[in-house]
């Protein structure tokens, strides 16, 4: 069985299997599209869709509606993003576990409306105040796009914190055929509540990688919601023990349990002497390009990232360790933000080594056009 299908019905779909029950939005292309599933679907399951009056309202009233206790979903575009800003840095201190769909185009400004690009990949992990660490998942298809929502969803609830889907306008609004059997399933947490009965502390830094459990707003224990630094009652502080806990604890609880974060797939080739790296749509004509060289006879590798934040770090090192390149093209629809992470890594990994480091470079558009394969096949070594 299969069937016809684009990406923002998958997320929909995904969102909906997650057990969201609250959408809020504000028109935007192409993120529009999830809005108007999610107002049509999510009444009939018992849940409530707001087309918000901007898109600051609509981060706020998620926030609102995931603290209250339900598990919430929003969608926008580079634009709205830049207006989100300061809500996710509340979301952040104020541990709120819901997904933020990021239906990228063409900047910057309001850029090309319909046209992909994958310009917010910096922005959604430094684009609030702080500097404190994200979680980011990108699908390269539609398949991935239900997988990865549900996957969000589950993040989003196991590290309390707001969770971001990368997808852009071609995998969002294309649509594909797709096999009934390629949509996997990962599992959805519940939601950790604090048990009724029991001293309740909302905002506990010890262990500093823990995870609080949640006691919704309203319900059996005092929640003090705040977005100034505060103590583990939730009260505002400036002691410099307590403030310093605080900020350990937001970036332990995400950076100690890496692992349970990364999502890649490696497909690698010992004799090659390229490693395509890429995620998103660019990973489709990755896949096409491998496929067409390696019919050709021609030995080639290939890195696809889901997880974009926090870095991937040992897969990217473990591919480049199992099958050393000569040279790393990192293939991306902006001017190389992500190639910096790779640098960066890499880099670091062959001096400590003392080894040689393979050549990396990027592959790049901007013209709102998609990476074709044969701009992969021309970059082989």
């Amino acid at each position: 069985m299969r069937e016809f299908i684009d990406g923002a019905t998958a997320i929909a779909r995904g969102a909906l299997d997650a057990g969201c029950d609250f959408f809020a939005g504000y028109p935007i292309s192409p993120a529009t599209s999830l809005l108007l599933h999610m107002i049509r679907e999510l009444p009939r399951c018992g849940g409530v869709a707001i087309q918000a009056e901007d898109e600051i309202a609509a981060l706020s009233m998620c926030i609102g509606a995931a603290m209250t206790g339900r598990r919430a979903l929003t969608a926008t575009s580079g634009p709205g993003i830049s207006l989100y800003s300061e809500n996710i840095g509340l979301a952040i201190m104020g541990e709120v576990p819901l997904v933020i769909v990021d239906a990228q185009r063409m900047g910057p400004a309001t850029g090309g409306a319909t046209t992909p690009g994958q310009g917010d990949v910096q922005f959604v992990r430094w684009g609030t105040s702080g500097g404190f660490p994200t979680i980011a998942l990108a699908p390269s298809g539609v398949a991935e796009c239900y997988s990865l929502t549900r996957r969000a969803f589950d993040l989003a609830e196991r590290f309390r914190c707001p969770v971001f889907l990368l997808t852009d306008k071609e995998v969002f609004q294309s649509m594909h055929t797709v096999q009934a059997d390629a949509y996997e399933q990962p599992p959805v947490r519940g939601r950790q509540l604090a048990p009724a009965n029991e001293p309740f502390t909302p905002y506990r830094f010890e262990p500093p990688a823990a995870t609080p459990r949640f006691s919704p707003i309203g319900g059996a224990h005092i929640t003090r919601f705040t977005g100034s630094s505060h103590d583990e009652q939730g009260f505002l502080t400036k002691d410099p023990a307590q403030v310093g806990r605080l900020n350990e604890h937001l970036r332990r609880k995400i950076e100690d349990r890496q692992a349970e974060i990364d999502l890649t797939r490696a497909d690698l080739d010992p004799a090659a002497a390229t490693l395509f790296v890429s995620y998103g749509i660019t990973a489709r004509g990755q896949a096409a390009a491998v496929h067409e060289a390696r019919a050709a006879g021609r030995a080639v590798s290939a890195l696809t990232l889901q997880t974009l934040w926090p870095v991937p770090e040992a897969a990217i090192l473990a591919a480049v360790a199992q099958a050393p390149p000569r040279r790393i093209v990192v293939a991306e629809l902006n001017l190389g933000d992500y190639r910096r992470e790779i640098e960066r890594i890499v880099y670091r990994w062959a001096a400590q080594g003392r080894r040689a480091a393979p050549e990396i470079v990027g592959l790049n558009r901007v013209d709102g056009e998609l990476i074709a394969p044969g701009q992969f096949l021309e970059a082989l070594c």
